[in-house]
């Protein structure tokens, strides 16, 4: 009988305890260090939301052209899982792991492109909001008044390899939000009133 060499690829995981702590800018700067290193690495999706700092930290990897997708006279843009895996890389950075791909993609959710990288034998580093895990929807609800509609099983955060917790002080995180670091200045005031009470 021959046994198969094909191993499962390791995940890690950004754990953000809010958006803006700045999960997306370790997860980069961590990619890039191994890249350094001599690791293959490539950016298989980032969000930068328009933030210019974000962009920066990923300035020579490697980024993957997203696929574009025509969704009700929208054309819309996804992670091109096709080129990913015909790229090969050891590594693949993957933001927003609790995301809802456009309707009639492959896979419903971003966090199951990923298993299917895994599947394949890829690294993976991604990242994820605490708020998206499943078990803790009620409570985000009951302390913020929010109710979050992209959700991931918790056994993707208990299947990881490793997680990594990126948080800052409330006041750093508000400070962040009025300085325009994590949303648009008119979606600041919102921001500040509601979710980030």
């Amino acid at each position: 009988m021959i046994r198969s060499t094909h191993r499962r690829g390791r995940h890690k995981v950004f754990v953000g305890m809010a958006p803006g702590v700045g999960k997306t800018c370790r997860m980069l700067q961590e990619g890039k260090e191994m890249w350094r290193q001599g690791t293959d690495v490539v950016v298989g999706l980032l969000e930068t939301h328009g933030r210019q700092e974000t962009a920066r930290q990923a300035d020579g990897l490697e980024q993957i052209p997203r696929k574009q997708v025509r969704y009700q006279d929208l054309d819309l843009e996804e992670m091109d899982m096709a080129a990913v895996l015909a790229r090969q890389p050891q590594l693949v950075l993957v933001d927003e792991l609790a995301h809802t791909n456009v309707p009639g993609s492959d896979r419903e959710k971003r966090w199951q492109d990923v298993e299917m990288l895994l599947i394949s034998g890829l690294d993976v580093y991604s990242t994820l909001n605490i708020q998206h895990l499943e078990s803790l929807n009620d409570l985000v609800a009951e302390l913020t008044g929010v109710v979050v509609r992209e959700r991931i099983p918790n056994r993707v955060l208990e299947l990881a390899d490793e997680v990594v917790l990126v948080d800052v002080t409330p006041e750093t995180l508000q400070e962040r939000l009025r300085e325009g670091k994590v949303y648009a200045p008119e979606k600041v005031g919102q921001a500040l009133s509601n979710f980030f009470q």
